[in-house]
């Protein structure tokens, strides 16, 4: 019985580490500049295109679906033929894969700074670029399960169970997440509406953290491991129970980012219980992950590959107990909208992510090009300048969050807000986004330590874009030798029924979660004297979600004394009914503003047209950043009459026929504003973006139930 002979295909392989590499150093580079805007909001700039608003999502997109997205790619095309014993299913879909992801990636550089953006954080990317993700998604799926199908090696390894995962959840959680009605090329509106949306975009954001951020590098921890510790994986029936009861239980637990809000208290609670139910899975991997180098911990201490490896396992398992953990309520209620959830994010991104691709990386680049690595010194150099990074990163982030919710809930004895100006909390954490921004620069001049390192490997050695293998198909070995029993190996050696299982075991929960929130029409929740945004008003909303303010501002009032005494009744669900996307934010580096344009938070317009030309002028101390352009770019209404009919469409009771009444109104709102500007001294044209922003702030809140415009208020 002759082995048959074949070439793996390493250039794909080499396509994708390159990638990651590169893409790594660019999310870096550009979290570090955020974090320095921070502190120094003079480097936001006043041309719009590097504010901090702009340029944030494409940090998390940078980081989440170039260099991770390129890490997996890198891990999957080369662990995949030695793990089925045979070559890509097509050379051709290989690179159409490639460069196909690489082009939304360059899509997404200049389109998010541009401020062509959906506004749903982790999913900014407008609709075109959604389509383009899907096709890609589907050819590298179709490339996955060619592969398997053409294998040699009959039962597919748990890090193939992992990969197979990745693909069906995270193709329903886009299409899903993604549906949208275009009113332009570069402009949508999400199809849904208000806790809709908010619980459709968590379900989303959450899983793909789950099965983009998790799930894939499991995959890659469960191939990558044993072979750098030349080990076998601990336990083959722990890799089970994990892999299974990980992706049915994940999927569930979307609510827990809309803790306290205006959501449904029953879909809190899932949320909670089943964010509760995965220590028990997360946990059972990083063991199986640790275990694996048992007997190795001399090796460990030599092997710099190891020693990233151990980090990013271990950082794996502090992220997913802290998760839960701040899933609680009592918790959430202190650590939502604050700093304390950036660093647990930061733990798992810097730490699990960051840190495996960078063990892998430095394991594999040595082997593409058939040499040693460089320097296995500058390698141990990387590992602490890194580990040092995250410290740095992470801790002053935890004490500026709990910081922050201590601050936003101390009440005097007499019962009024201890520290009721916000900007307070804001000052008072300035020295902790220094020590994160040093936290980032060390983490970033690791990371260019290796970029050399890696380089002088690769000109030391000989790549080959072909690597020469032979085995024998497992059929041929069936026929002869027979096949072991164990109860698992029945589907692990089914693709096709896997897949259907998996698939299964995503849609239970994930219909639990979302079926019932859609049951309620929209129409039930709708709060009568709430009126839709005027056509000047829709378009000031499109200019908050062009400059990222969402990033930094919420509009969720919580049920807490602390944030009713600060900015109002707290929020219903009636009062989302017409916001498409939703906007409660997830971050509070500003105030919340869903009550900005009633009771004590009205201000009159002229504050606003100060505050957004130059915060400080306002908010002495203030690092927000500055907006002049807004008070000379001309304001673009060609899309307003399309704006219309598709929120009509949407469910949104604008009268039929009202797009030829559109325009008319909103000049005549423009020029109210720009009248009132004028008597405060401050003369503008009402043609001006800054017009139509500042009509939207001041519509926030209006029409509520026991909140109403107070100018008495106004300061």
């Amino acid at each position: 019985m002759e082995p048959e002979k074949f070439r793996y295909d390493n250039q794909i392989v080499r396509l994708f580490l390159v990638a990651t590499v590169v893409t790594g150093v660019v999310g870096f580079l550009v979290g570090l500049t955020l974090a320095l805007q921070l502190v120094f909001p003079g480097l936001n700039f006043s041309f719009g295109m590097t504010t901090f608003g702009r340029i944030r999502p494409l940090h998390t997109n940078a980081v989440i679906f170039a260099f991770v997205g390129n890490g997996i790619f890198t891990a999957y095309y080369y662990s995949i033929q030695r793990l089925l014993k045979t070559r890509n299913y097509s050379d051709l879909l290989s690179r159409i894969h490639f460069w196909g992801w690489q082009a939304i990636i360059a899509s997404a550089v200049i389109t998010l700074p541009l401020g062509l953006t959906t506004g749903k954080e982790y999913a900014e990317l407008e609709w075109l670029i959604d389509i383009a993700i899907a096709v890609i998604w589907v050819v590298w799926g179709i490339q996955m399960l060619g592969t398997i199908l053409n294998r040699r090696e009959k039962h597919m390894y748990v890090a193939i169970w992992f990969f197979i995962a990745t693909f069906f959840t995270i193709a329903i959680l886009h299409i899903v997440n993604s549906f949208e009605l275009p009113v332009g090329w570069f402009k949508s509106y999400p199809i849904y509406a208000g806790i809709q949306d908010a619980l459709v975009q968590w379900w989303y954001g959450h899983n793909a953290v789950a099965f983009f951020l998790t799930t894939p590098y499991l995959g890659l921890m469960y191939y990558f491991v044993p072979k750098a510790a030349n080990r076998p994986v601990y336990s083959y029936r722990l890799s089970i129970i994990h892999f299974w009861a990980l992706i049915f239980v994940y999927i569930w637990a979307g609510p827990h980012h809309l803790l306290n809000s205006a959501i449904p208290d029953w879909a809190q609670s899932l949320g909670t219980v089943f964010s509760i139910m995965l220590i028990a899975p997360s946990w059972g991997g990083m063991l199986n992950g640790l275990l694996t180098l048992r007997g190795a911990w001399d090796k460990v201490r030599q092997d710099p590959i190891l020693k990233f490896f151990v980090v990013a396992i271990t950082a794996y398992g502090m992220a997913t107990l802290e998760g839960p953990t701040l899933s609680l309520k009592s918790v959430n209620a202190l650590s939502h909208y604050t700093d304390w959830t950036i660093a647990h994010v930061h733990v798992g991104a810097l730490g699990w992510n960051g840190f495996l691709t960078f063990g892998m990386l430095y394991w594999l680049t040595p082997r593409l090009f058939k040499t040693e690595l460089h320097s296995i010194k500058l390698a141990n150099w990387h590992f602490w300048i890194g580990t040092l990074g995250i410290l740095f990163y992470v801790v002053p982030l935890y004490w500026a969050g709990i910081t922050q919710g201590l601050m936003w809930k101390q009440m005097t004895p007499d019962g009024f807000l201890q520290y009721p100006n916000f900007l307070e909390t804001v000052l008072q954490i300035i020295p902790m986004y220094a020590m994160r921004a040093i936290g980032g620069t060390l983490y970033l001049s690791g990371a260019v330590l290796m970029v050399y390192n890696l380089v002088k490997t690769a000109r030391a050695g000989t790549f080959a874009a072909e690597e020469e293998a032979q085995a024998v198909p497992y059929k041929l070995v069936e026929k002869r030798e027979g096949t072991g029993s164990h109860w698992h190996h029945w589907i692990e050696s089914r693709p096709v029924r896997f897949s259907i299982l998996v698939t299964v075991a995503v849609l239970i929960g994930t219909l639990v979660e979302l079926i019932p929130t859609f049951v309620v029409k929209t129409n039930e929740l709708i709060v009568p004297t709430v009126a839709p945004y005027s056509p000047l008003e829709l378009e000031g909303r499109d200019l908050y979600l062009r400059e990222g303010c969402y990033n930094c501002h919420s509009q969720m009032v919580r049920p807490f004394v602390s944030e009713t005494e600060r900015y109002g009744p707290y929020a219903k669900a009636g009062e989302y009914v017409y916001d498409h996307p939703f906007q409660w934010g997830s971050k509070r580096t500003g105030p919340d503003l869903s009550r900005e344009g009633v009771g004590k938070l009205l201000k009159p317009d002229a504050w606003h047209y100060a505050h957004l030309v130059d915060p400080p002028s306002m908010s002495p101390g203030s690092i927000m950043p500055p907006y002049p352009w807004l008070a000379t770019r001309e304001l673009d209404i060609s899309r307003l009459e399309a704006k219309i009919a598709a929120m009509r469409k949407l469910g949104v009771p604008y009268e039929e026929g009202y797009e030829s009444q559109a325009v008319a109104d909103l000049k005549a709102q423009a020029a109210q504003i720009a009248a009132n500007l004028e008597q405060a001294g401050m003369t503008t044209s009402p043609d001006k973006e800054i017009i139509a922003l500042i009509a939207y702030l001041q519509k926030l809140g209006v029409g509520l139930p026991g909140v109403t415009p107070d100018p008495a208020g106004i300061e």
